[in-house]
Order: structure tokens, then sequence, then C-alpha cells
């Protein structure tokens, strides 16, 4: 009882040790026990071992190479992307395109010298000349002559190319069977060397995957136990299993699922292992699943069948502040066991990923060490302890570092270990010289992690290898560069371990400017557990929601909100009835001038202020998100998240920019899929702006609205400059919409509704007054045959599924290659499996409830009809009660079947040839909408090529499509799908007022002859034809983020631009402005001919015609993407009546030079630059090191 009590202990110590923080690293320092004696003593061996492995015929042939082609090099990086992507594409025009991509660009005749190994220079020779083919394009007869050999050569540029893939995998990897790689084992064998054997591949994405590896394993145990002749383990070879291999839901949130099913699967692999009396380690993978890990590795150990054993092994990561607890945990429970456990000590292979998953969670620290000094630190604690507990521990020290080699001796020979206590591990083809020198002159023993599997299956391997020896700061980098002096690259970790991390925090990843949202770890058991106890206290919680000057007497209409996942009540709401609505909106006409007289300084801060209770209070609104709209627990940090992170964002914005004129009374109408999100960050801009605000939430979510303004309100918002003003849209959003009063709307929601407000405005509100509108989109993907599938995957089902698909950015419309589309399909199919779908308040569940009755049987309906014709390639099936639906996947041909946005988890599938990805984007950009779009391809080249033609507002590459970050990925779409600007960008706050100097509107009146329809469209035509023919102008700013990810803002112009004066002057400042932003212009003003002549002297895209245009023309459907008119209001009405009257997207209005900025269009482009494997940049500046 009393070491079970231990282990708890040392689990809750462990489980508070999360963050690599300083008070981390002074315990380190204190725990390795090294004096300056000692250090300088290793250091001094450390630079002896250094100068002999170079005083060797060769460091090694891999060593050489990847020294050659570091991260730090243009040719390192292409050769890591084409490792990682070249063989798994099947069809030969991707794979050309993707050679060309990788290998043209590329200065590969600078890496040749006689001097280096021949691995290196045969690579280096192969890729020169295929560069130079691939290149050399230039005129004349040695063009053609190039161009010639090009053609006929790319049968054996592809061959060649493909064969060195292959040799360097080859170099990494020991066989590819098991029985090849035991065959290949016997001559290192025969030296005194053993090896463990890792069977290669991704994790497991669904269970045929688990299975497939499952009996890889098997089979592996199998072949290897007849070369296990000696009666001690350690003696004999091994194995590496990774659990993220034997279950395809490996993760906190699943840990019944990974208890009842995964233990066992590793449990029966663990007694075959056991009865050949091999080792068998459970490698270490992400941080996040450490502590599952440990549950698993306590249920494997303790099963009976094993007994006796001292063959079950652990790995631990010393990048992790966690390591020497695990040590501590394993020992504890091998005494309790009465066993020796084999615990192999590494470095960790995960560093990049923790990092920027940290930065983008807005977690409160790192899990692993930011500098490789505080790694090497680590690692040397940790050795110390497992040679002091070798008596219930096995150490295997696995580097290929001389310093850490020096300190595992020094400290082994002051312990009184001998060197058949433990041992060395390397990786196969690493380390060889090195390992060799301390068999000879220490008598140690080496084991070699020995990774086995197809070449396809090495790829992820490969990279990761190349990813973290190739670094600037890699040992196994320097020690093969003989520039660097034996001291550096033997330098003591403890001279710098303090010394301050170049990396980004969480907390810091926008500042100066301001702080990043807090985040919440869902597989941290303390979080969760305080979590739990927090939200049990809001489980029976009624919540109400009414507007707040309500007028008694008032016909209203109750709402009794309900959970769409159980249907118990949650609270209830009044709406507002026609006497409240003008109470409120005159209540908030005389609170506007008060507001708007605040300083701008004031207002941010109690924007900020609110940031802070809303953080405060993330427990409550976690729970009004979960009963209130159905939303998992992952999809509600999400949400509070995004909020607070609109309050800091528009509260910098709000100080950056030149202040303005309020537009008065604001009215907000937000959606219920983001009750708190898009409803605080509508009202957030509009209240720093300085407006008055009348908040509409959704019918199905206003309870969540209502806690908001509380705290608003808290947060020092007076009650009358913020209403809440719940009710249906046709009743009280008709009426906040339609009232003159009101100065300008935030509208997210459907395209029909956004038309009948802008129709409504144009009758009623001031001609000028701004309408915000985000309306929704039929959003497609694109996957290649370079693409991983794993990846393609994963994404897939986030994009889809998440949220029950209950996102303006869900992908609705998939188009597969056809050569790859039948793997990734599979694989998509059988990943949907392991998708939970159910209550949204049990962590394990993946998808909730969509949002009522209504949506369910729309839904539903459109899958049926599907059904009806054979179309339904798949569907989960649903718990009862609640408003579920099931995920499906529909077959469609294209994005032209659908006629609408089917806002749910559905997911419709189609497929393209090679040559016809330029078809797919022109079908795409044909539906009209334009809000998001994804991408996965490995082929830079096509990054450009598809980013440049799709039009859609946020643009994401090799990563899901949704979850835009606020201030880094602005979110907002074009054409059927918004009228910009973006949320959550750099354009949105100055259209909620005007600027404190305005231009008089122009009183003058066109009674120039009329122009007919039909003249019109001729006209616009023929500047259609000028502007298609011009250089689209760009303007690129690259935004902040996490590391790993490149987030890009671009500004575009907005199309033909109708100017209409109504005088010259006005005229021909509209056309300056307009061809200044790059559009092309049609004048139809008096002076149009002379103002065109003027102005398109340059060849710019500008007609110009002296005529009359009537409103009428517009109505019908003129095809223009904006129109400028400097006239009063008056004259202005007709031509915004005009605009809000025809079919199509809502075409901007502009009325003033200060609305110039809606001659743009914004474009974000967002790309996982970590795809290919990890992420080189970091690592390349900084490596945990091995």
């Amino acid at each position: 009882m009393g070491a079970t009590m231990s282990l708890e202990i040392i689990r809750q110590e462990m489980r508070e040790a999360l963050t690599a923080d300083a008070a981390a690293i002074d315990r380190l320092v204190a725990a390795a026990g090294l004096d300056d004696g000692a250090r300088q003593a290793i250091t001094a061996d450390a630079v002896r071992l250094v100068e002999k492995v170079r005083a060797g015929l060769s460091t090694g042939m891999l060593e050489s190479f990847l020294s050659e082609y570091s991260l730090s090099t243009t040719e390192g990086i292409a050769l890591m992307c084409l490792a990682e992507a070249l063989l798994r594409v099947p069809d030969t025009t991707t794979m050309d395109d993707l050679i060309e991509d990788k290998i043209a660009s590329a200065r590969w005749l600078e890496h040749f010298d006689a001097a280096n190994p021949l691995l290196v220079n045969v690579s280096t020779l192969a890729l020169t000349l295929t560069g130079e083919v691939l290149r050399d394009t230039g005129a004349g007869v040695t063009g053609m002559v190039r161009n010639f050999v090009q053609r006929l050569g790319e049968p054996v540029i592809r061959g060649a190319v493909l064969q060195a893939m292959k040799i360097l995998g080859s170099q990494f990897v020991l066989g590819r069977t098991i029985e090849e790689a035991a065959n290949t084992a016997r001559k290192a064998e025969a030296q005194g060397f053993a090896y463990s054997y890792d069977m290669l591949g991704e994790a497991a994405r669904t269970e045929a995957d688990a299975k497939r590896y499952r009996t890889a394993y098997a089979e592996a145990i199998a072949v290897i136990a007849a070369r296990c002749t000696a009666d001690k383990v350690r003696d004999n070879p091994g194995v590496s299993v990774k659990l993220s291999a034997l279950h395809p839901r490996y993760e906190f949130a699943k840990r019944g699922r990974v208890m009842n099913e995964l233990v066992e699967r590793a449990l029966a692999l663990a007694v075959m292992a056991r009865g050949a009396n091999m080792g068998f380690n459970i490698d270490a993978e992400e941080a996040d699943r450490l502590d599952l890990s440990l549950d698993i590795i306590e249920a494997i150990l303790s099963d009976p069948r094993l007994a006796g054993w001292d063959g079950f092994g652990v790995v631990v990561q010393a990048y992790g502040p966690r390591a020497g607890y695990v040590i501590d945990w394993v020992a504890e429970l091998a005494e309790r066991l009465d066993r020796r456990v084999m615990i192999r000590l590494v470095k960790g292979a995960y560093w990049d990923a923790e990092i920027k998953r940290a930065q983008v969670l807005g977690l409160d620290g790192f899990p692993v060490f930011t500098a490789k000094a505080a790694t090497d630190v680590s690692y040397v604690a940790n050795a110390r302890k497992l040679l002091e507990k070798r008596n219930r521990i096995y150490p295997q020290f696995a580097t290929h570092n001389a310093h850490t080699v020096a300190t595992v001796l020094y400290l082994a020979k002051q312990l009184g270990a001998t060197t058949t206590e433990f041992e060395f591990q390397r990786l196969h083809g690493m380390g060889e010289r090195l390992h060799q020198i301390l068999a000879d002159e220490h008598g140690t023993k080496t084991r070699i992690y020995a990774p086995v599997g197809r070449h396809a299956d090495l790829l992820a391997y490969l990279v990761r290898r190349l990813l973290e020896n190739g670094a600037n700061g890699s040992f196994v980098n320097m020690i093969a560069d003989r520039d660097v002096p034996a001291a550096q690259v033997a330098r003591d970790p403890f001279e710098s371990v303090r010394e301050p991390s170049r990396i980004t925090g969480p907390d810091d990843l926008f500042a100066p400017s301001r702080r990043n949202s807090r985040g919440f770890d869902t597989t941290d058991p303390l979080a969760m557990a305080e979590l739990d106890e927090t939200r049990a206290g809001f489980a029976d919680r009624l919540w109400s929601a009414a507007a707040a000057n309500a007028v008694e007497g008032d016909a209203v209409e109750y709402f009794r909100i309900e959970s769409p996942a159980t249907g118990e009540l949650v609270g209830e709401a009044i709406g507002a009835g026609p006497q409240t609505i003008d109470a409120v909106l005159a209540a908030a006409t005389a609170a506007a001038p008060d507001w708007a007289a605040r300083p701008v300084a004031e207002r941010a801060a109690i924007l900020r202020r609110a940031a802070e209770l809303y953080e405060a209070n993330a427990a409550e609104l976690y729970v009004l998100c979960t009963r209130e709209a159905g939303k998992v627990l992952s999809d509600a940090v999400s949400e509070i998240r995004e909020a607070t992170d609109f309050l800091r964002y528009y509260a910098v914005e709000a100080e950056r920019l030149r202040e303005g004129v309020p537009l008065g009374v604001v009215t907000c109408i937000s959606p219920w899929n983001f009750p708190l999100a898009i409803f605080t960050g509508q009202v957030a801009a509009a209240l720093v702006a300085g407006n008055a605000v009348l908040a509409k939430p959704a019918e199905t979510t206003p309870l969540i609205a209502a806690r908001a303004v509380e705290l608003l309100h808290e947060a020092g918002v007076p009650r009358d400059a913020l209403q809440l003003v719940p009710g249906r849209g046709g009743t009280v959003g008709a009426a906040l919409t339609s009232d003159p009063r009101v100065g300008g709307v935030v509208f997210t929601g459907s395209l029909p509704t956004a038309k009948a407000i802008d129709r409504a405005m144009a009758d009623r509100l001031d001609a000028a007054a701004p309408l915000i509108a985000e309306t929704g989109g039929l959003n497609a993907m694109i996957v290649d045959s370079t693409a991983l599938p794993e990846q393609a995957v994963r994404d897939i089902l986030a994009s889809a599924f998440q949220s029950a698909g209950q996102r303006c950015s869900a992908l609705r419309v998939l188009y597969l290659q056809e050569e790859t589309a039948d793997k990734v399909l599979d694989m998509l199919l059988g990943a949907m499996d392991e998708l939970a779908v159910g209550d949204p308040a049990v962590l394990a569940t993946d998808v909730g409830p969509v949002i009522d009755t209504r949506a369910r049987d729309k839904i539903d309906a459109h899958i049926a009809a599907h059904a009806a014709r054979g179309a339904v390639l798949k569907q989960l099936a649903t718990p009862i009660g609640g408003t579920f639906v099931g995920p499906a996947v529909l077959k469609v041909a294209g994005i032209g079947e659908l006629t609408e946005e089917i806002f749910g988890p559905v997911l419709h599938v189609a497929t393209f040839k090679a040559n016809q990805l330029d078809k797919v984007i022109a079908d795409i950009n044909a539906a009209g909408y334009g809000l998001t779009f994804g991408l996965h391809t490995r082929i830079d080249a096509r990054v450009e090529h598809v980013s440049h033609r799709i039009k859609a507002g946020n643009i994401y590459v090799n990563r899901n499509q949704i979850g835009a970050v606020v201030g880094s990925q602005p979110f907002g779409g074009e054409g059927l799908s918004g009228t910009g600007p973006k949320a959550g960008g750099p354009h949105y706050l100055p259209r909620l007022s005007r600027p404190l100097e305005q231009t008089p509107p122009s009183t003058a009146n066109n009674v120039l002859s009329g122009l007919s329809v039909g003249f019109a469209i001729a006209a616009v035509d023929q500047v259609r034809v000028g502007y298609d023919k011009a250089t689209a102008r760009t303007l690129k700013q690259k935004m902040p983020g996490p590391t790993g990810e490149s987030n890009v803002l671009e500004t575009h112009p907005r199309g033909i631009v109708l100017c209409l004066g109504p005088d010259e002057e006005s005229a021909r400042r509209q056309a300056q402005l307009a061809l200044a932003h790059g559009n092309a212009v049609l004048v139809v003003a008096y002076g149009g001919p002379r103002i065109a002549e003027e102005l398109g002297k340059d060849g710019a895209a500008i007609g110009g015609v002296e005529r009359r245009l009537s409103p009428a023309v517009i109505e019908a459907g003129l095809n223009v993407d904006a129109i400028m008119h400097f006239g009063t209001p008056e004259a202005l009405r007709p031509w915004r009546q005009a605009l809000a009257r025809r079919d199509g997207p809502i075409v901007p209005l502009i009325a003033s030079e200060a609305d110039a900025g809606r001659l743009i269009l914004e474009r974000h482009i967002c790309i996982d630059t970590t795809a290919s494997g990890g992420n080189a940049e970091l690592l390349a500046g900084i490596s945990a090191g091995t």
C-alpha cells in the first residue's frame, strides 16, 4: 500500500512539473551533481573524443551528408521536402512537377568536394545535372537543345532522383523487411553490437492501420526470437513499439477506450517478447500522451504473465522537465513488481512540434526546454538518476554526443557502475566511429536502434532524422564540419544553460501589442480535474436573457432554451416587443454621444478588462457553450479564446488607428454557431470605435450573449451604450436594421438574410450607412498526389466534421486527385469510424449535435436525396435523443451540383485528373462563394499557382481550413460569402467610423443623355478585357503567428469600378483612387472620355463615356464590382437601392474618399510550413540535440 501511495505521489509531482521553466533548470543543475572540476574533466575527455572521431578515416557517410546539406541551406530543405514526398507519388506528371519544384532552384554544384564521402558526391553530381537540365530553358540553339533534353530526359531524371532517395533512405533504414534487416545486422552483431528493431510507419489513423502495424510487430518479434539465444535480455536483440501505431485514438480524451483496447494489444506483443527473452521498448511520443502512457505501462507491467521478466523497456525524453519524475515512477513500479525495467534515455524527438503546439494552444509555458543546453543538462541529471537506481533500472543511454558520452562514463565511474550494468545506443547509420571508440577504450556495449520498413513507409522517420541531425546546433552536424573547433563541438552545456531563450513564449505570441489569449490544456489531468469540479457548479444553473430597457406590458415572445444534445432546460429568453425596441433605440441614441466622447484609451482599457473577466469566468462560459450551443470542450475553449482575442486586438487597433467620428448607433446581429466569439467581435469593434451598440443574438443562443453583456458592463461599458435585444430575426432583427436612428449594421448569417438587411437599410437608413456582412460559403479543398494521406485525412476530418460541421469555414467539397483518391478515401472512411458522436459534455465526444430540429431535418433531407441515387459513401450512426446528424460523405461530380451550403457534418467528394487542376479551380470560383479554401500539396509552385487563382478570403495550405486566429488570420470572404472587411484584421475598425475631416458631397446633377443597358454592358466588357490582361496589383503584409506557420494578408483590386461623379472632378478623383488600388475603371459622367484618356496613357484599364447611367441598369445586373458616387444622401439612395435589389453578391457603394478602402479585397494565406515533417526553420536555429 505504501508503494502504491508512493506511485501516486510521484505522479502528482510529475503533473505539477509540466512547464520547462527556470526553476526546472535550477533543479536539474543541482541534481546533476557536477562541480567545476568534474565538468572540466568531462569536457576535456569530450574534446579528446571529438578529435579522435575526426582523426579516423571518416566521420561516417551520413554525418558528412547531413553536415553538407544542413537545414540552413536551400539544398538541405529541398532534399528534406523531396525525400518526404517523392516516393509516395504514383503518377509521373506530378512526380516530375515535384522534382522540378525542389531541384531546379537550388545550387547543388557548390556542395561538390573531392574530400567528401562517396554518398555526398554521387548525390551532388546527380542533383547538379538534374537541376541544370530542369533550370536552363534559355533562348537560341542552346535553349532549344536544353528543352529537347528536358523533354526526352524526364524518365531518366525521374528514375535517377527516385534511386537517389532510395539510397539515402537505405542509409537510415536497416532493411525493407524484418528478415532483410536481421540478415544485415549479422555483421555488426558479430562485432559485439546488439539491435533494437523499429517497424516504421505513420501513427495509425484507422483501425485497419492499427491492425497492420500490430501484425508487423508480431512478425518482427517472431523473426527476431530465433536470434535470441543469450540468457540475458541485454545480450539479445529487441523491438521498439509505438503505442500510436497500435491504436488510432491513442489520446488523453479517449482514455477509456485506450485502456480497454490498447493495453491488451500492447500486452499481447509484450508476452510474445517475454517468451523470446528479448527487449521490448515502449517508445516515447508527444508530451500530451505522457500521463496516459504511464497508465498503459503500469497496466501491462502488472500483468502476471510478465512476472520475472526484465526485458520491458520505457523510453524517457530528457527535453521535458518531467523526465526525472518518470524515472522515479518507473523505478518505484519496478520495486513494487520486483522487476528490473530498461529505460532508454533520449534527448527527445518532437521538440519543434511541442513548441508549436504550446504556442497555438496558448498554454502557460512549454512542456520542453527551449534551449539545447538545458536539454543536455537534463540528460546529465537524469543519467545520474538512472545509474543510481540501477538495481531496478537497466540504463540505456541513446546519444551521438561526445560530451554526453563523456559525462555518462564519468558518472558511471563515480557511482561504481560497471559496463555490464548499462549500455549505450545509437541510430543505425550514425555515430559508428564514436561508439566503436567507446567499445575499444571502455568495453561498453552499444545497441543500434534500427528502423525497418519499405521505402514508402520510411518517409516520416527519414525526415525526422534529417531535421534533428541536420540542424545547425546538432552534434552530428558539427562533428562532421571540421571548421568547427573540437572545443566548440564538445562545449560544456552548463556554461550556457541559463542563457535567455530565443523562443517566443505562448503568452507573448503577439507581444508587445497584446497578450495572447489564455488557453486550456484538455490533456492535463490536473487542469481537467479542477475544471470538472468548477463546471459541476453550473450543471443545473438556469440563465436568462432579456432586453435591459424592456417596457412593461409590451407584446413580447418567450423562448425556452434547451440543450440540443439532451433537451434539458438551460434557461429562458424574452424577445423584445415593438415598444421595447423603440425604447432601446432611444436609449442607445441618447447614450451614444457620451460614449463617443470618452477617450479611445479609456474605451480600449474597458475592452481589456472585459477580456480578463471572460478568462476569469471561462468555466461558466465553457458550460454555456456546451449546454446551449452543443459544443464539445475543445470547441468551447477555442470560442472563449477567440472572444478574448477580439477584445484585446480591437483595443490595440483603436489606439493604433487615427480616431474617427463614430457612426452613432450600430446594430450587431450574431449567429448561433459562434454565439460568444462572433458576438463579442462585433460588439467589441463597434464599441471601441465609439458607437453605442444594440446586440441581437441568435434566438437559439441568447443566454451566453446575455452573460457576455453582463461582463462587458462589469468591465465598464455603460448599460445604455451596450444593450442586448433578444428576439427573432424577422421581428427584432428587421426593426433594428430599418430604423433611421441606426448608423450601421454588422451581420453574420445567411446570404438571403444579409440581402434582406441590405434592402431594408437602402430604403430606411442613411445611404452611406455601412453593412458588414459575413455570409458563409461553399468551401472546397484540393488534395493532390504529393500530399501525405495521414495529414490530409486528419485535416479533412477537422475541417468537415469538427463542431458538427457548423462553421462558416467548414469544408463542404473535397477534390481528390484520381491517382491517390482511393487510398485517401479509404483512410478517410476508416478514420470516420473512430469518431464518437454524442453528448458534448463528455470529453471523449468528437461530434456533438446540430443546433435544432429544423437544421437536422434539412441536413437529413439532403443526405436522403443522395442516398436515393446511391451517392452516400458513408454515414455514422447517431445516439438516441438530441438533434444529432451522423457525419456523412457523399459522392458528387463537382461543386456545381450544390446550389446552397449544407450547414452540418456533410462532406461532398469529387475526383480530378492531374491535368485538370485549373478546371477544378475555375469550377470552385464559378460557384460564386469565396470564404475558405484548402490545399494539400508538397509542390511550392502549385501553392503559388492555386493561391493566385482561387477567389477565397482565407486560403489554408497543408492544414485544416477552420479556426482562424484573430490578428494572425483575419477572417472573411468575398463574392457571395460577404462584404469585407475581414474580422480580426487591420481594415475592420475604420468601417465603423467616419474620418474627422470629410469632403462635402457634390450637389451636381448629371442631366446627360442616358446610357442604354446594351451599351453599358459593352463598355464594361471592353474595360474588363484590359483588366484581365493586366498584372493584378497585390500588396502583402506578414502577420504574426506561431512558429512553423506562414501567415500573409494580401490585398487585391476589387475588379471593375463604375465611377459616376456626379461632377467631372469627383469622377476624376474616383478614377484615380480606383486605379491606384489596381482596379479597372469605367467613368460614366461629365468628362468621362477626357478622364479615360488622361489616366489611361500608361496603359491603365479605363474607359469613359459622357452619358448618364440609370440605377435601373445596375438593378438589372450590370456586372461591376463597385460603384463610386460622391453625391448627396438623396442622390445616393437610388443607387444604394438598386444595388440592394439585384441578385448576387452585395456590391459596395463608395460615397466618399474615406471609403476608398472598399476598393480592395483581402485574402489571407496560411501555410503550415512543418507539413513535410517538421519545423526546419526553427530547428536550423536551435536544436534539442542528440
